[in-house]
């Protein structure tokens, strides 16, 4: 059988002297593996392309994680002192045109940590950015200077919502889960509902249904060495259902 195309969007990335297309590999694969999709790379080249010329050829859409935030006047912060860089405007452009493009034609919808936080603003919502440093707030990123590897060693337990997708999947109301972000949704987009918190109260995961078109995104990073653990591949079986949807 033909297997569903997923979209994945690309951001632009430094590679020696030259700008790159890229999207980290775990992605590609946690989804072709555990999604049993075929892949798309979407470049992010808003000048040279629209969204509306890709939308029609895809199955569904990964918004994934990023080194890069979202630019913090797309939610009225301005240029924000205390935002995280770098950011990835052309990537904010696309992402943002094709959720609309999506939302359209009533296709999912996935998104992690980066594509978490594009999914809540494209709803309405906003974003706080201290979520590694608020003193009220457990810490949801590693020191700076914490090797790679080491970041995603930072874990804490989620409270998924009774009655949710994620603990219908899960089958039940906690699951632990990796914490590399310093960005995390301040208020919550209209239309979405929470799926999961973290123990200070943060939302660590959202769904909803638009036009028919379903959407479900994770703070966290299941992509993660994915294939060591079952929980995180739930979440691409769960990608894959809505793909076949």
């Amino acid at each position: 059988m033909t297997r569903p195309v997923l979209g994945i969007i690309c951001c632009n990335r430094s590679v020696g002297v030259e700008t790159a297309q890229a999207v980290m590999q775990r992605y590609v694969t946690a989804a072709l593996r555990h999604a049993e999709a075929a892949a798309l790379l979407i470049p992010s080249l808003p000048g040279l392309m629209h969204a509306e010329d890709v939308a029609p050829r895809i199955d569904g859409l990964l918004l994934t994680g990023s080194p890069s935030n979202v630019e913090p006047h797309r939610y009225g912060h301005g240029d924000a002192e205390d935002a995280y860089g770098p950011f990835d405007p052309d990537r904010d452009e696309m992402t943002f045109g094709l959720i609309r493009a999506m939302i359209a034609r009533g296709r999912p919808v996935f998104g992690i940590c980066r594509g978490f936080q594009e999914l809540n603003l494209a709803f309405g919502g906003t974003l706080r950015r201290d979520c590694a440093t608020h003193p009220e707030l457990i810490a949801h990123h590693t020191p700076d200077g914490v090797a790679f590897d080491a970041m995603f060693d930072l874990t804490h337990p989620v409270t998924l919502t009774p009655g949710g997708q994620l603990a219908s999947a899960y089958g039940r109301t906690e699951l632990a889960v990796n914490s590399v972000h310093y960005q995390g949704v301040d208020r919550l987009g209209d239309g979405l509902t929470v799926e999961a918190r973290a123990p200070d109260g943060l939302v660590e995961a959202i769904s909803g249904t638009f036009d028919g078109a379903p959407v479900l995104a994770v703070q966290w990073h299941p992509e993660w060495q994915v294939d060591r653990h079952p929980d995180s591949q739930r979440y691409f079986h769960l990608l894959g259902q809505a793909l076949r949807a």
